[in-house]
């Protein structure tokens, strides 16, 4: 899969509208040119003092992605009930029917996406995670107008985050992961979804 064989939208606009948390994905690799495309798309966003913290590490071996989901489910299994949290088909479920939904062998954290793209940072500003964040929405756009989908997967911050995890994927000690993204080519299109309107606290002239 190439960048230049991709569909894309007609404007910024409509990237911004299209975008959507994608959560099923087809078996099709993304190849380097690809990646270091939503890699070089990634590094323009803003950044505060011009400090360009981030840091990122691309996990393509389905067997490593598999062994952190499980770490990942297990450690979700030992928390404390979660509350408003949600299934891979958008339904809300009680802390008690999210943990029977990793406690399922099937369930994959990152939903059998081929492509982990994971962003972290230096402790270099107090805006560095922030940075990483603009970073991270600048990923998901550009993959947006190749025809790409992604999700930004929180659950898998806990255990990126463990010596073991660090180690493994050459993550430097000194780096925190921020977001970790997963891209990959749509398994279908999905239903539109609502927004709520801007909450204006007051518009001052």
């Amino acid at each position: 899969m190439t960048s230049s064989t991709l569909p894309a939208p007609a404007s910024a606009l409509d990237v911004i509208y299209r975008r959507r948390a994608i959560r099923a994905y087809t078996s099709d690799p993304l190849d380097e040119k690809t990646i270091r495309a939503l890699l070089d798309a990634a590094v323009q966003a803003p950044t505060a003092m011009h400090e360009e913290p981030w840091v990122f590490v691309v996990v393509q071996d389905r067997t490593v992605l598999t062994r952190l989901s499980d770490r990942a489910k297990a450690g979700i299994a030992a928390e404390p009930a979660f509350r408003h949290l949600h299934d891979a088909d958008g339904k809300a479920h009680s802390g008690d029917g999210f943990k029977r939904l990793v406690a399922d062998p099937g369930f994959n954290i990152f939903y059998d996406a081929g492509t982990l793209i994971v962003i972290g940072t230096r402790p270099v500003s107090p805006f560095a995670a922030a940075d990483c964040w603009l970073a991270a929405e600048n990923l998901m756009l550009a993959a947006c107008a190749m025809g790409l989908g992604t999700c930004c997967i929180g659950f898998a911050v806990a255990v990126l985050n463990t010596p073991e995890a660090k180690r493994e994927l050459g993550i430097p000690a000194d780096v925190t992961v921020v977001a970790p993204i997963i891209v990959g080519v749509p398994r279908g299109t999905p239903a539109p979804v609502g927004r709520k309107p801007p909450e204006i606290a007051r518009w001052v002239r």
